[in-house]
């Protein structure tokens, strides 16, 4: 079977896979084959991982990949909102420079299109700042995924050259860029193209960032791309990463369907030795973190509707607490010391991380996109600020709901026209209080009038 035939078929099992008519993650189909001749998606996370990630997240509704966000306390909403000094509204359209999606950092965006890998992106005007053309195509679904001290952190490709048989299997570099003019400052190879949340991430001084092997893990000076020290796991084993206060945790199962444990492995970030700090039954898959805690899930029984929640220290302590998700989920993410969630019936939750008990579940306040098409959510996000949690939706229609009732707070709706085929799924993003709504390479920087 050829190359092109297999990836259609992925493409065509994934469409049709079902489980309790909750389908996958929108972009997952993408994700899995992103690009011709790109190495399995089982290289890259295990297969353990894999089957865990795919059957948890088409039950739980996850569309990130699980990426860690910051602990974010919330705030009645109180205040009304508040415009960044030298911020005005704005729209921009720029094909090719937004559509694989956006970081907000300070007063920038960092973006990647197809003809861009990063574009810096002032985000009280819009206007482009400087660019960085990619290395023959932008078909990928990835974009800017960090910055700090000046220096931004993306991918590209490796090469623009196709084989001697005329096939282009490009492969992928970590870059570094500087913030300030766009220059790239180094580039290293990765040993397979996985671009998600689990490829690279900063620790305390360092990018870890999972090269040269599939099985490895090494700390790259960020200055110069240079090995600081690597942490190699055996064949047959699976690891998930998360990083905690700037300290890295590997979490890792035997590489099987249903592995029996999961052990949560602490790296020091100076050095780079393990310690084994949890060890947890059954395949534990990772949801996000929230200040010193990792937020695990596993299934407990094979039907995959009564699922256990599991908060993991940095030392180690843990709580596990039986979860029951109200409704089939289209997304959910965890934020602060919540997981909020949406239904594909509408009905938006938030469940303490800390009693275990769902505080409230209200109408989202949004559109939310055919079952059937593929499509998800983007992700919530909450004004700390204000204590009001936002939603998108593919649409246009945005809702704001106050964090501690759910009672609707505000609502709009915004003209993003249509996303081409392959981009990246659309986005929600925060600066300071003002919501920058993307879809395809359609950017909206809008100020919701909450608390006026």
């Amino acid at each position: 079977m050829t190359t092109e035939r297999v990836e259609e078929k992925i493409r065509e099992t994934l469409n049709a896979v079902a489980l309790d008519r909750v389908r996958a993650p929108g972009d997952l189909v993408e994700r899995v084959v992103r690009r011709r001749s790109r190495r399995r998606f089982s290289q890259a996370a295990g297969a353990a991982v894999t089957v865990a990630a795919i059957s948890v997240g088409a039950v739980f509704g996850f569309g990130n990949g699980g990426a860690a966000g910051p602990d974010r306390p919330a705030r009645p909403a109180a205040s009304p909102a508040t415009a960044p000094e030298g911020w005005e509204p704005w729209r921009s359209s720029s094909p090719g420079a937004s559509e694989r999606g956006c970081l907000v950092d300070g007063s920038a965006l960092y973006c990647g299109g197809s003809e861009y890998d990063a574009v810096k992106v002032d985000a009280n005007t819009g206007k482009r700042l400087w660019t960085v053309p990619v290395n023959r195509e932008g078909d990928s679904i990835d974009h800017p995924f960090a910055v700090r001290d000046g220096v931004v952190y993306a991918y590209r490709n490796h090469t623009a050259q196709n084989l001697p048989d005329g096939d282009y299997a490009g492969g992928t570099d970590l870059m570094a860029v500087d913030a300030g003019t766009g220059d790239v400052l180094w580039k290293v190879e990765m040993p397979q193209d996985d671009r998600t949340a689990q490829a690279a991430m900063l620790i305390d001084g360092a990018v870890l960032a999972n090269t040269p092997s599939v099985r490895t893990m090494s700390a790259l000076d960020p200055r110069t791309g240079k090995e600081k020290w690597r942490h190699t796991w055996d064949k047959g084993t699976a690891c998930q990463r998360a990083v905690l206060s700037g300290v890295p945790y590997l979490l890792c199962m035997r590489d099987v369907e249903q592995p029996d444990a999961t052990e949560v492995l602490r790296l020091d970030p100076a050095t780079g030795s393990a310690t084994k700090v949890a060890a947890l039954p059954g395949g534990q898959q990772l949801v996000g973190t929230t200040g010193n805690r990792m937020v695990l899930i596993a299934a407990r029984g094979t039907g995959g509707k009564d699922l256990r929640l599991t908060t993991v220290s940095g030392s180690g302590e843990r709580v596990s607490r039986p979860y029951r998700s109200v409704g089939a989920p289209a997304a959910s993410e965890v934020i602060g010391d919540r997981l909020i969630s949406v239904s594909w019936q509408g009905k938006a939750s938030a469940y303490s991380l800390t009693t275990g008990k769902t505080l409230w579940t209200r109408p989202v306040g949004v559109t939310l996109p055919s079952q059937d098409t593929m499509q998800s959510l983007p992700s919530p996000v909450v004004s700390a600020g204000q204590g009001v949690v936002y939603f998108f939706s593919p649409t246009g229609d945005l809702s704001g709901l106050d964090l501690r009732t759910g009672e609707q707070v505000w609502r709009d709706h915004i003209d993003t026209g249509e996303a081409r085929f392959g981009s990246g799924l659309p986005q929600l993003l925060l600066y300071e209080d003002v919501l920058v709504a993307r879809n395809g390479s359609t950017i909206v920087s809008l100020l919701p009038r909450v608390g006026d």
